[in-house]
């Protein structure tokens, strides 16, 4: 594949946060709709092959096609917002702000839970047939997914909340590491093979991401998981999405751009080989 050096790729990471925050509220909504929507059949795609061949390893290594194909068209979670649009004002590019980054952190939010929760409700209803039958085990295990990463983590008190938020930083330390991995190559087979990688890694590895979240509980309360909206947001989706936003800042962007854009000063060389050699 053809490759961009890191110097490159980091720039264009720049580039992007900025061109985020300057998007127009119609196009974020969108992208971040159609991101939510994508990354929801990947999952529940995932789950399926899980439930019908019995090998979750076979699931995490199809789940990354959705990631691929969302990230190929331009869409945007959340996850990935959190890492490139900060380091748009951190190198000081003229009128991002803020509350701009704010802004578009919250409608990326808005669209990716509309997208998610969109799919949520098309696939409970096929399953059920309109909800007059029931949805058999791939409904059955996505309801125990939602119980035990609610209900689960909150017997264990505050230990719980914060063993949600480290497995939210690896995700999204993961997740961005594939959006970077895409701008690394100029041709599509190179992009996937650099996304394909980290995404499966955190999958398989039961991290948590905040927008494939967005439809696994939703969709276990629709299919009769003995868990609230309260304990999904509290236990899950509130400490999930901090995580997502100090892992991948902190592990990706930051360090990125801290070591190839703004590098340190070079070592000077030592006195004996700045002396020209003698006879």
């Amino acid at each position: 594949m053809s490759y961009l050096m890191p110097s490159e790729f980091v720039t264009k990471m720049v580039d992007a946060g900025e061109a985020k925050v300057f998007m127009s509220t119609r196009d974020t909504v969108i992208r971040g709709f159609m991101a939510g929507a994508i990354l929801a059949l990947a999952a529940v795609f995932a789950i399926t092959i899980a439930v019908k061949t019995g090998s979750f390893l076979l699931g995490a290594i199809l789940f990354p096609v959705g990631f691929c194909m969302l990230y190929l068209m331009g869409f945007d979670l959340l996850t990935g917002v959190f890492v490139l649009t900060p380091l748009a004002l951190l190198d000081k590019r003229p009128g991002v702000t803020v509350k701009g980054i704010l802004r578009n952190w919250g409608l990326v939010f808005v669209g990716n839970f509309a997208g998610a929760l969109t799919v949520a409700f098309m696939i409970s209803f096929i399953l059920t047939y309109g909800y007059n039958i029931d949805a058999g085990a791939i409904g059955a295990k996505i309801a125990s997914i939602g119980e035990s990463r609610t209900l689960g983590y909150a017997e264990h008190g505050t230990a719980g909340w914060f063993t949600i938020f480290i497995r939210g930083m690896l995700c999204n330390w993961m997740v961005s590491l594939g959006v970077v991995g895409a701008m690394i190559s100029t041709n599509v087979s190179g992009k996937v093979i650099a996304m394909w990688m980290p995404i499966f890694l955190f999958f398989f590895m039961g991290f948590e991401h905040s927008v494939v979240n967005m439809f696994l509980f939703p969709f276990g309360i629709i299919m009769g998981g003995d868990f609230s909206v309260a304990d999904y947001f509290i236990w899950n989706e509130i400490p999930t999405a901090l995580g997502n936003l100090v892992g991948g800042l902190a592990f990706t962007g930051l360090t990125l751009y801290t070591t190839h854009v703004r590098t340190g000063a070079k070592r000077p060389l030592p006195e004996s080989a700045e002396k020209p050699a003698t006879a």
